[in-house]
């Protein structure tokens, strides 16, 4: 079977939640660095966003459907739940996270840290202050969610989890959500233990400037 060429950059969460379904089935794949709205990635995604993903004649776009893919191809562990009840309580957490909880805590609350403005270079505390009582009740929303099983949908881990592990991992190292999280007793549980898991470990992101 072709090889499965992944389309993106490893510091973006939605690239590592593919190389996580990728690592999580045993999928060998090559991570091919495009940043947005670049023309190799502009050749899969109409918007040029990352990731895209090539697997022979198939060219695909969009997180969730790049995974559901894998998932249905490759043999391993099913990433996507077989119980109807189950199946729907991940794709309530996938499309959760990415319709809210992504413009929270990412692309709002992460990013005034990460790409600061002004002549001093310093965090946008306006904004920082503006959101950071949605991060906190967004994180306490998933210390909930993972109490009962450890998982945000049934007892395995599943793409919900591959799908909010790279945020999670974003958000330890900013003062405020960091210290949400480490204060929340089933999350943060929940985020060492996933943390361990080998298909983690291997897709960690280069550290900044390299």
């Amino acid at each position: 079977m072709d090889s499965v060429e992944i389309i993106g950059i490893p510091q973006s969460t939605y690239t590592r939640v593919i190389r996580i379904v990728c690592e999580e089935k045993g999928v060998p794949y090559e991570l091919r660095i495009a940043p947005p709205h670049t023309p190799d990635i502009e050749a899969v995604h109409p918007f040029g966003k990352v990731p895209g993903l090539r697997h022979g004649d198939v060219e695909l776009c969009e997180t969730s459907a790049i995974a559901r893919y894998l998932d249905a191809v490759f043999p391993g562990p099913a990433l996507f739940p077989k119980d109807p009840r189950t199946a729907a309580l991940a794709e309530q957490w996938v499309s959760l996270v990415n319709t809210h909880m992504d413009r929270t805590l990412i692309r709002t609350y992460l990013v005034a840290y990460v790409f600061p403005k002004g002549p001093d270079k310093s965090p946008d505390r306006a904004v920082i202050d503006g959101v950071v009582g949605d991060v906190k009740a967004q994180i306490a929303l998933l210390d909930t969610a993972v109490a009962s099983t450890g998982y945000l949908a049934g007892e395995a881990f599943s793409f919900a989890d591959a799908n909010v592990m790279p945020i999670l991992a974003y958000l330890r190292n900013t003062p405020e959500a960091g210290e949400a999280i480490a204060a929340s007793p089933h999350l943060s549980k929940y985020f060492e233990r996933n943390a361990a898991r080998p298909s983690f470990v291997n897709t960690m992101p280069p550290p900044p400037g390299r």
